[in-house]
Order: C-alpha cells, then structure tokens, then sequence
C-alpha cells in the first residue's frame, strides 16, 4: 500500500479497486492534460487523473468504471462521485449506469464540466429515477439545457423509487420549458429538499418558486438569474427574498402562489420593480394568508394606485405584524389609503379594522407625504390605534416642522407606541425639540426616537431627548414612588330634598339657586302670581340637580321628588351617603294639597316625618353605634306659610311632634333643632333658610373624612374636559386615564419602570373619591364614569327603574317576569330617544336629552343593571338568553300558594321568621325584594352543588329548589319589615338549617343597610305545610332565643321530651284555620342548635365544679360564725367557699345544688361514654400518622439518629415541656422518645443533652417543626398517656364536639382530657390527611431541616456513634422484621419484642 498523497500509475489504481477497500467512500475523475495518475488524498478520497492525450489511458477510464460497477459489493462505503471534464462515450455511461443500478451505495454524484450526448443523458436520467440510493445530484457548466432539464424532471416525477434530496444545476440555461417540467416534478416529489439553479437570466425563477410556495413544499430554492440571486428561499426560518426578477407576469404568478401558503413567514421584495396588477393580486394574499407576518417592500416603485390595493388587503388582514414601504412613490393619497385601516374614524368604531399590524414604515425622497391629507393621515393613526408599536418615517423631505410638532402633540395620548424612528426628516428641527420635550413628560411609554441624520441631529440638540428617554427608562426615586396623594378637605357638599307630594320642592330649589347665587336679581315676589295653584300639582318626579357657588364651596340640590323609588337610586349608586359630604332637607307642606288650602292635621304631618324619617335611617350606611357627630343630618322645612295663620294651634303640635321625634331617632339620625317655615315662592321668605344651607354645607365639609387634594383639582378638570367634547355626559376609563396623565401630575405615570399598579389603584381612588362626592358616577367594572349625573338618572335609570308600566303593555305580553334581550335593547334605546327638551341653561335644572347611541349603547345599559343587581339572565352567557326584570314582576303571593312536590309523611317542614327589631324607626327599602331576587340569584349560580336545581319568581316571593330542598322567601308588612323564609324537604332539620343560614339570610343581611338588625324566630311547622298566609301567622312564630331559655331552664331529662304549644288560628270572621298543638323542640331546633343550648349548660356546670374544688387554707373562727349567721339564700355570701370548711359550713347550699344538676351529671356522663368509642379510632388514626412522619424517607437515611424529640427546662427541681422556643431561652435539656410503632412514648431516667442557650440558627431550624409536631406532644404529656399525638383527618361534626368538652377536662378526668387534647391539637395545626401535596411536603421539609439541626447538634456534642445514643438516650437501633423499617427503641421493647425486632450494630 502506497502512503498517503504518493502518485501511482493507473494500474495500481484498477488494482485498488479489484480489492476489497472498506473505508473508501469518494472517488473524483478529472481530465488531465499532462500524464494519467492516481493517489489517495486520505484513507477515504481517491483522486483519478485520465490524460487524454494517450488512447490508452482513455480506456483505463472506462476499465475502471466497468470494475466498480462489477465489484461495488466490495466498496459498500462508496458514496460520492465526482467527475470534471469528462467526456462521455457510450460503454462508459452504460458502465456508469450498471455502478448507480440496484443496491448501489453511491449517494452523492456530481457533474463539472461534462460533455454528454441528449442519449446520454436520457438513459443516466432514467437510471436517477430508479436509483434508491442516490441524494445529491449536481451539474455545473455541463450545458444540459432544457433537455437535460426535462429529463431529470420526468426520471424525477416518475412513480418510481427516487430518494433525491438535493438537485444543482449551475452555470446553465434550462429555459423556461425546462423550469416548467421541473415546477410540474415540484408538484408530484415530496422528497427533495434542497433546490439551486444558476441560470443565465431570471426566466426560470417564478414557475419554481410559485410551485413551491403553491404546494406548501418544504424545499429549500436558490434561484440565480445572471449574477444576482433572484430567488431565496429558506422553510426552517420562512423567510422568502425576492430580487431582480424583471417578468410582470412572473412577479403576478408569485403572488397568486402566496394566497393560501403556509410555509412563507417573512416576504422582502427590496428593489424589485412592482406594478399595480401585481399589488392587485397581493391584496388577496394579504385577505387569505394566515402565516405571513413580516412583508418588506423597500423601493418597489409602488404607486398611490398600488398602495389602495394594499391598504385593501389590511381591512381583512388579521395576522401582518411588520410592513415596510419606505423608497416608493405614493404620497399624501396614497398614504391616507394605507393607514385608513389602522385608524378609527367615529366613537362607535369600537376598534380599527386591523389590529395585528405592529410595525409600519413609509418615507422616502420621491414620496410627497405633506400634502393630500397625508399629515392628518398620520394624526388620526396616532390618536386611534391602539396596536402599533413601531413607527418608521424614512428620508422624508415633504414634511414640515409644523407637521412634526402635530405628530409629536397627538403621541401625548398614545400609550401603545414604543419605538420612532424619524431618520433623514428634513422636517425635524430645534422647532420641534420643545414639543418633543413635553410630549416624553407627559408619556413615558416612548422607549426609542431615532433623529440621525436630521437638522436636530446636526445641531447637536438631540442628546436632550436622548437623555429624556433615558430618564424615562429608569426606576423612580423611591420616596417620590411611595409618597401618598395629599389630603384635603372637601369642597363639594350635596343637598337631598325630597318629601310627599305637592309640597312645592321644585319651587323651593328655584327660589334657594337665585337667593345664593348673587349674579342674579332677587327672586321678586311678584313672580307668585305667575305660577297658579293647579300648575303645581303637574310636576315631575326625574331627579333634579340644581348647582351653585358660595365662597369656593359647591352646593349642588338633588331634588329627589316624592317617590321612595329615587331615593333608593341614589342609595344605590351612592351608598355612603351617610359618611359623605351630604346632607338632607326633607320638604312638607302645611296643607293638604294647592287647590283646596285646607290645613293638615299634626298627626298626617306625624305620619309622612315618621315615613321619610324612617327611609332615610333604612338606608343609611352608618351603624347606630357611631358618634352624634358624623350621624346623617335631616334639616326640616314647611312650606305654603302664607296659606296658614301664624297664629294657628295647629303649629304647637307639630313642634311636640318634631320634638319627639328628634329623640327617637337620636340614635340614628341627627335633626336640626330648627325648623323652618318659609314660602317656597319668596326670596325673602327662604333666604334664612339659604343661609342655613351654606353654614350646613361648610359643617358638614369640616366634620366629614378627608380625601384626595387632587380630587378638588379633577372636578375643574372634568368640567373643561365636558365643555372640549361637545358637553359629553360619559368617560371612558382610557380617557380618564389621558386626562390623569397630561394634566394631573400627582397622577401620571413619570416612568417605564414607575409601579404602574400603585399609579392605576391611585386612579381608581381618586374616581370612587369624585364617585361619594356626587360629582361622578364610577362603573368601575364596566369602565366608564358618568358626569352628569342628572342626566343619567333621570333620563337612563330612572326609565329602566319604572318598567313595570311600560312593559306590561298590548304590544308586549311578558311571561313570568322574562324579556328577550333584544326586546330589552329595543325597549331601552325606544324610552332613551325622547324628545329633545328645553334646557335652562341659567338655572343649571336640565339639559336635552341626548341620542344614546352618541354614548352608550343599550348594551352597556343592561351591564349598568347587571352591576346594580337590578336583573339577571336566565343562562348565563347564552347570548340569546332571556332576562329577568324583578320590578315588571305583577303576580303576587296569593297566586301561587302550594309547594311544587306531592306531599308525604317523611317530608320535614322549617320555617323561620326574620323580623326587624326596631320597626318604628327601620324597615325595608323599596328595592330591597328585587334586588334580593337578583343577588340570591347569582349567588346560587355560583355554587359548585347545584343539584336538581330551580329558580322561579313572583312579585314578593322567592321559590327556590336546590339539592332537593324547597325553599320559599317571603317578604311582609306594611311597609315591609320581615322576611319569611319557607322550608320542605326530604332531608332532615339540621341539612335544611345549615342551608337556610349558610346561603339565604347571609344573602339578605347584605343588601340591607347595617342599621337593621334582625330578630330570628321560629315559624310554626303547620304553617309551613300548609302554606297559611303571614297575615294569619302573626302569632304563630316564637323567638329562637326564648325557645333556648325555655329549654335551658329544664332539668337535663326534661331537655329532650321539651315542647311548645302553638296557640290556634282563626280568620277575621272566627272561622277556625289550625287547631291549638304542640311541637318537640327538638323538632324545632337543628343538631347545631341544640349543642349550642348543651354548650351554655356544659359552662355552667363547668364553673360549679370550679366553685365545689377543695382548698386547704381553713377559714378562722370568726369568719366561720359569721358565715353561719348569714341567710344562705338571700346573702350576697351565698356562694360556697373553695375549702373543706366552707363546704362544711355552707352544706345545705351545696346539697340544693346537687339536687338541680343530679340528672344532668348523669346525661353528660352518657354522652361522655359515647365518645370513648371516638376515642379509640382516633387513637388508631393518631398512631398511624405519627410513623408514617416518624419514617417517611428510612431508605434515604436510614435514621443515623433518633427523630422525635423534644426539649425540657429546668426550673429548680421542675422539668417543663418546651413548646415554643424563643431566642435567649437557657438550661434546656434535649430527649429523645423512644419510636416504636404504636407504642411511642417518653424513656424514663434518660440523661439527655444540655442546650446553653437558644440561638437564632436554632430559632429558624426548629420553630416550624415545634409549631407542627410539638404542639401535639404538648396534649399527649399532658394526659399521661403513652403515646405521641399524631396528625389526621377527623369528621367535622365529632371535631366540634371534642372540641367543645376541652374546658370540661378538670371535672370529667384525664381520659375525656386525653380525647378532647389530641382533638384540640388536631383542629389547632390544621392538618388533614385529605390535604394536598404541596402541604405535605411543607411538613416534610420543616421535619428534614430539623432533623439536621439535630445530626449537626448531636456532633457538636460529640455523639456521633450508636454507642453514644445509648449512654445519653437509652436508645438503641433496630429494625422491623416484616417491613424492614427502622427505629430508635428503649431497652424494654428491646427485651419485649425481641422476636419482632433485629437489633442493628451500632
């Protein structure tokens, strides 16, 4: 064998290859001019080198393939072929196809500079196709043409099989037909994987690469045309490069193939000239592609024409994230075409059409921008999207400074844009840089601004933006970031007048805005004669809001006429009307109506004080509780004075009457000591009154909470903001937001990193700040505020609050209650679209009505009631689901008086009575049922257990079905004042009371105001069942409380066989309805209940037991005698002294009150016996849990070192358990227990280890796991017994009553201690064995690290053997002969089980 890179002759080389040669795996061929030779260039390349001059060598040639092709078994490692400037003759391509035939390893074959016959190529063309073996294919500079293109198209489209991956064709020209045979092989081969042409020009290009894009082909193309690459196309990265390609209908083609593909992500034409037909096609593949995320067209020479083409694709676009289009030639038309997509044109353009494009690049030198609408193009692409984040503006010589400073004021409002780039922009000079300037004062979201090459670049002033940007992308000082907004006092007061009818509030609102408001005349009293009597009386009932200045302070007059239902609106919308700056001014008339001027009696104005008086208590939202100072403040006022004498006796009495009020209601409201009289009509009249209100208003600021400075600031603000937009009543919350950020610093995000989250919550305060102030009306949920208030409730709210009237018509039949939603929508926007009326602008009292779809749509509206809980849907999220308006609800009680189920004898019957305690001075407001109806609703949906479930309404009842109970919910009185709730099941009584306590009263308790407190009584079961009306059962229902003192004044064997007799009903005509019966209590009463009555016995027994312990400190002789001269029973000495004397002395006491608790002793006693049962499972459960934490890892550790353990400290000759560890803590000794299973307990006589002094190390280490483990240890030494406490999952029901016997261990012994401790330690650490994964390994980590405090501890010590454990513990190592586990015992189990255990070496 010749050495590597020797010359040999062409022999050596035939006789190479005759020999088996493993290793060789390329061989090239190359025409030589000089003489033939042959070397390896390595032990696996041979070179062959064939002189042409010799004929000889020439045959050599085809010798040498003919051997190869005869002996390729002995060169299975031959893969690649190469041959250059061969000239082919016939033996030797027949020779070459025998080597490619069947199981040939020849996988690469490569052709440079070959001269073939068209018969030459169509017979290796064949053999390609069927060759198994070959992947690479290349010819370069062989001039095959377009024959040779369609041969090696055909042998490779051929259902044959072809494994060709790669295929080359240089340095050639295969035409246009040979491109099309190979797009039509494209179609068919699914195994190529690689594609390079370098054609002569470009021709060749657009059918290859169409069929790939077409098909979706994996195949990776270069296509060059002359010497520039036309065609790049890379599928791992989808990206497809375009360039120099000059055919129009080649370019078309392209587009067409890129409609539905799949393959392409990222499309880059630079510099390829585009036609408008083109761009024609390009718009469906912007409307059909799903893929294509990046399209760059720099320098296409596009059109306006192509550009509208383009910008019609976008409408539809829904994937484009980056478009560059800067070098072209649209301008200002072109421009506004392209960015009309990105753009909202009107408020109900809830979004643009495309919202996926993120990058958009224009500009260029030959581009006309500036004109045509271009610049407010740009603006209103600024102002609106809310998508964009790169901007890019290249080279632009159209646009002026002017244009520059408009961009730069509208990106004030934009929060989305995050990069722009202005390179080359004439336009953008030292004009600009101020506005530049503001604009990243007021909007930090700008990362980067690029003005290389601009006029301000060359000037030297753009490092000031640059170090803008900066400061914009760094933290924020600390303090600054956590300073709190300032406070200040209120400056905003609300006045709400309401009262009956007819007594002249609107004219009274008049009268006080022109009296306080000193840039109008005096309200001349003559105007009287203007207003006749019988006009009064038509008046409306929308609230109205009269606003006015004094001295810096607003007083805005709610009137909220004479219906309840407005002022449970405001409630509703305002419900801390009570804490705010508000305040009332209740209106009576002193006669009974304009037109007769007959005076009232004082027990009619009684009646209407006793009724507003008692609204506004029921729906205040302070307790009773709090101080007289911040109680709601009630200003009375009597009008119509000139009508009734001053000497009238009527006065006397109403002055009695108001008197006495004011101290019935003291705790609840607070009422101005003076009442007024006035004439509603008269400046002179009510001025005294206008004066009061102003001194009022400033009272009631100065005592009320302080809030935000800025919220001062904001209502300015709004105001300006109002009058900017066309006096616009709602604001979104993204505009809010703008208008926190450009003009409220306090609230303006300064920086990228400030805490956005503090900023937005800040914000939000700020908003429910106004919202309490009456200024606003705050959705927050639904993100919209609502400035004018007066508008929304009387010409929105107030509407949907009186459907009852206007629903209920011919035209629109309702079934139970139910509207479509669309019949909603319509409804809604039909009552919104009123008439515009006239507003008086001068009096501030009303303003025309507006076109709801100008601000909200009716949508939004049945959201406001949703949030209000004033309907609900039937399935929700059903978009086509019915809703239900609790207040069109007609059908009352009486209709619908049986319950929904066949009667039977094992059905149970509870009912329960909540009534207000103090009904004189509270009761329901009048949207408390509907909205009840609403809030149970959607409380119930959302519960997980929802069997059998059911939900039907009526005007003043609630039928509910839920897990097979049957509940109905009745509310009564006049006005309405208790609630009933109905109860039938299958179940028993406890399940029932759980139901109705867990679910529906804590569901009633929060819609009502915390003023009203609720009495629980007891509905008799007879009525229940048979649904007698409430007006019948007035006297059927007992107090809960009184039926437990009932049971509790029983002797202990009484309890059980208790009973109460319900006394008969009869109608208003005597006619008998029940008959006079009794019921158990225990039938009344639940499990839970009950236990709470055996709870209160169980204390006093308890605190007996205490009085009967013994002492042995004797009394003396003379308090002996004394005690003896005392009245046992009447004597405040009457109890029994704690001492052997005392009992001796005081006997007949004591003998009396054993008699009394004989029987329970012995009741209790029974109920203890019951437990022991419990006792012992738990003992089990506690057992088993304490060796499964005793060993949960043993193969992992095979305990080196005992695991339970515990520390003692020593005081005096006293060892005290240690169960919390305290840092400092000294003379602590550390012991071990011994850990055999179920038998675990403390080893007597152990030495231990003496602990110095905690340390904070220790501290960390132990404390969770002295938490956990030893708080149990703790119950377990206490009781003496022999086992460690363990950790498990017990029944909630025997938990309580454990639990509930812990403060009786002292007179009952150890053993109820014992069960009533492990419990007590059980329910204190918390733990289950139904817990999750995660806190089990929380407990198995506190164990680990303590354990290794222990292994580091017990080697600091020196006790690191076996041997030591036992001399310091007395414990030695063993393990368990079934399970292999192991433990740490004491000697006595050593010796005991000595057949269960194997003691290891220690």
């Amino acid at each position: 064998m010749a050495s590597t890179g020797e010359l040999r002759d062409l022999s050596w080389c035939l006789q190479l290859i005759r020999s088996p040669r493993e290793n060789l795996q390329n061989i090239s061929f190359n025409n030589s001019t000089f003489h033939s030779s042959s070397f390896e260039i390595s032990e696996l390349s041979l070179r062959i080198n064939i002189s042409t001059d010799s004929a000889n060598d020439a045959q050599f040639f085809g010798l040498i393939i003919q051997e190869l092709a005869l002996h390729k078994d002995k060169h299975k490692d031959l893969a690649s072929l190469l041959f250059h400037s061969i000239e082919w003759h016939p033996e030797e391509i027949s020779s070459l196809c025998a080597l490619l035939e069947g199981r040939s390893s020849i996988k690469q074959l490569e052709f440079q500079k070959n001269i073939f016959k068209s018969e030459f190529l169509h017979e290796l063309s064949g053999v390609i196709g069927r060759s198994t073996s070959l992947k690479e294919i290349a010819f370069s500079n062989c001039n095959i043409g377009s024959i040779g293109a369609v041969l090696l198209a055909s042998a490779l489209s051929k259902d044959n099989n072809s494994q060709v991956e790669e295929l080359q064709i240089w340095e050639d020209s295969i035409g246009s037909k040979g491109a099309e045979e190979l797009a039509t092989m494209i179609e068919v081969n699914h195994t190529l994987r690689l594609l390079t042409i370098l054609d002569k020009n470009s021709i060749a290009a657009a059918p290859l690469i169409a069929t790939v894009l077409a098909r979706n082909r994996k195949l990776e193309v270069h296509i060059w045309g002359g010497d520039k690459l036309s065609v790049k196309f890379i599928p791992e990265s989808g990206i497809l490069s375009i360039s120099g390609m000059d055919s129009s209908s080649g370019l078309q083609r392209i587009a067409c193939s890129l409609g539905w593909n799949t393959t392409v992500v990222s499309l880059d034409m630079t510099g390829v000239r585009l036609r408008s037909r083109w761009a024609r096609d390009f718009r469906v593949v912007l409307e059909c592609n799903k893929n294509l995320k990046d399209v760059k067209l720099s320098r296409t020479s596009l059109s306006n024409r192509s550009v509208v083409y383009i910008a019609a694709g976008l409408f539809k676009n829904s994937c484009l994230e980056k478009l560059v289009l800067d070098g072209n030639r649209f301008g200002g038309v072109g421009l506004e075409h392209l960015l009309c997509p990105l753009s909202r044109f009107s408020p109900l353009q809830h979004e643009s059409a495309n919202t996926t494009l993120q990058s958009l690049t224009f500009g260029g030198e030959k581009s006309n921008l500036g004109r045509n609408g271009g610049v407010l193009a740009i603006l209103r692409l600024l102002e609106t999207n809310q998508t964009l984040v790169q901007l890019v503006i290249n080279q632009d010589r159209s646009l002026r400074p002017g244009d520059f400073v408009k961009i730069f004021r509208s990106l004030e409002r934009n929060t989305t844009l995050r990069r722009l780039f202005l390179r080359g922009c004439r336009g953008v000079c030292e004009v600009v840089l101020q506005t530049i300037m503001n604009t990243l004062t007021v909007n930090p979201w700008i990362e980067e601004i690029d003005l290389s090459e601009t006029p301000l670049q060359e000037s030297g002033k753009a490092t000031i933006v640059y170090e803008k940007l900066g400061q914009n992308s760094g933290p924020v000082h600390e303090n600054e970031l956590l300073a709190d907004l300032p406070l200040a006092m209120p400056t905003c007061c609300r006045v709400l007048t309401f009262g009956p009818k007819y007594a002249g509030k609107n004219t009274l609102c008049r009268s006080l805005y022109y009296s306080m408001n000193a840039n109008f005349f005096p309200y001349m009293d003559q105007l009287r004669s203007l207003i006749d009597p019988v006009e009064q009386i038509a008046r409306t009932s929308e609230i109205k809001i009269t606003k006015m200045q004094d001295n810096g302070t607003k007083i805005s007059i709610w009137n909220l006429s004479d219906k309840n239902e407005n002022l449970a609106l405001h409630n509703l919308l305002f419900p801390n009307h009570g804490i705010c700056t508000s305040f009332f001014l209740l209106v009576f008339s002193l006669i009974q109506s304009p037109a007769d001027k007959f005076p009232k009696r004082h027990e009619e104005i009684e009646e209407e004080l006793l009724h507003w008086l008692k609204s506004i208590t029921s729906s205040s939202s302070k307790k009773s509780d709090q101080t007289q100072s911040i109680l709601p403040h009630v200003t009375i006022v009597f009008t119509h004075t000139d009508m009734i004498s001053r000497q009238s006796d009527n006065l006397h009495p109403i002055a009695s009457v108001i008197q006495n009020l004011r101290e019935d209601f003291k705790r609840y409201i607070e009422i101005h000591p003076t009442v007024f009289t006035v004439d509603a009509r008269s400046s002179a009249s009510v001025s005294r009154l206008a004066h009061h209100l102003r001194k009022t208003a400033r009272t009631v600021l100065e005592r009320s909470h302080l809030i935000y400075q800025v919220c001062n600031d904001l209502i300015n603000l709004l105001y300006e903001w109002r009058s900017r937009n066309s006096n616009k009543p709602i604001m979104k919350w993204n505009e809010y937001c703008e208008l926190c950020q450009l003009k409220v610093p306090s609230l303006r995000i300064r920086s990228r990193l400030d805490n956005m989250e503090k900023v937005n919550n800040q914000r939000r305060e700020v908003a429910k700040s106004l919202h309490h102030l009456g200024e606003i009306i705050f959705f927050e949920d639904l993100g919209f505020l609502v400035l004018d208030c007066e508008w929304f409730c009387s010409d929105v709210l107030d509407q949907i609050m009186n459907f009852a009237s206007k629903l209920n018509t011919a035209e629109r039949r309702l079934t139970d209650g139910f509207i479509s939603r669309k019949e909603m929508e319509k409804f809604i926007r039909e009552s919104l679209q009123r008439p515009n009326q006239t507003p008086i602008p001068a009096l501030g009292l009303g303003m025309s009505s507006k076109v709801i779809s100008h601000y909200l749509e009716a949508n939004d509206i049945i959201n406001v009631m949703f949030k209000l809980e004033l309907c609900y849907e039937k399935e929700p999220g059903d978009p086509m689901t019915l809703l239900l308006v609790p207040t069109i609800l007609n059908k009352g009680i009486a209709d619908n008086q049986s319950w929904e189920m066949t009667p039977s004898s094992e059905f149970v019957y509870i009912g329960r009575h909540l009534e207000c305690k103090d009904t004189r001075r509270i009761c329901f407001t009048s949207d408390f049922f509907p909205r009840l109806q609403v809030h149970l609703h959607n409380r119930i949906m959302q519960l997980v257990d929802q069997q059998g479930l059911a939900y039907r309404l009526q005007k003043h009842l609630i039928y509910v079905i839920i897990n097979g109970i049957h509940i109905r919910i009745e509310v009564g009185g006049q006005p309405h004042y208790f609630v009933d709730i109905l109860a039938c099941s299958s179940k028993n009584i406890t399940e029932i009371i759980r139901l109705i306590h867990q679910l529906i009263i804590p569901s009633i308790q929060s819609l009502c105001s915390p003023n009203i407190t609720f009495s629980e009584n007891i509905i008799r079961p007879d009525c229940v069942k048979y649904l007698i009306p409430h007006r019948f059962r007035k006297t059927q229902h007992v107090p809960l409380q009184y039926i437990k003192e009932i049971v509790l004044s029983l002797p202990a064997d009484g309890m059980y066989d208790c009973q109460h007799t319900w006394a008969s009903v009869e109608d208003h005509n005597q006619l008998l309805i029940l008959n006079s019966a009794s019921d158990y209590v225990r039938d009344l009463l639940s499990d839970n209940e009950f236990r709470d009555v055996l709870q209160v016995r169980y204390n006093d027994l308890q605190h007996l037991a205490v009085e009967l312990a013994t002492v042995t400190t004797p009394l003396n002789k003379g308090e002996s005698s004394a005690l003896t001269a005392v009245d046992p029973v009447n004597s405040p000495q009457e109890k029994v002294e704690p001492s052997i004397s005392g009992i001796a002395k005081g006997v007949e006491t004591v003998l009396q009150r054993l008699k009394l608790i004989e029987q329970e002793i012995k009741d209790l006693k029974q109920e203890i016996q019951g437990l022991r049962y419990y006792e012992h499972r738990l003992l089990i459960e506690l057992h088993r849990k304490v060796d499964y934490v005793a060993n949960y890892n043993t193969q992992l550790e095979e305990k080196k070192v005992p695991h339970l353990f515990y520390f003692v400290q020593l005081h005096s000759s006293n060892k005290q358990l240690v169960t919390r560890l305290l840092p400092g803590m000294t003379t602590l000794k550390l012991h071990m227990l011994c850990e055999f299973r179920r038998e675990m307990h403390v080893v007597e006589d152990q030495v231990g280890c003496e602990l110095i002094q905690v340390d904070n190390i220790a501290i960390k280490c132990l404390l969770p796991y002295m938490n956990r483990f030893m708080k149990l240890l703790t119950f377990a030494l206490k009781i003496g017994a022999h086992f460690i406490g363990g950790i498990g999952h017990m029944v909630p029901d025997l938990s309580r009553e454990v639990v509930r016997l812990l403060d009786s261990s002292v007179m009952y012994g150890a053993t109820t201690a014992a069960t009533a401790g492990a419990f007590g330690a059980v329910a204190m650490l918390g733990i289950g064995s139904n817990r999750s994964g995660s806190n089990s390994s929380g407990i198995e980590h506190d164990v680990r690290t303590a354990r290794q405090w222990i292994v580091d501890f017990l080697k600091g010590k020196g006790i690191t053997t076996g041997t030591h454990i036992a001399e310091t513990f007395g414990l030695w190592r063993v393990r368990y002969c079934d399970d292999g586990r192991v433990a740490w015992i004491c000697r006595r189990h050593l010796n005991m089980r000595r057949n269960e255990v194997i003691e290891m070496p220690l």
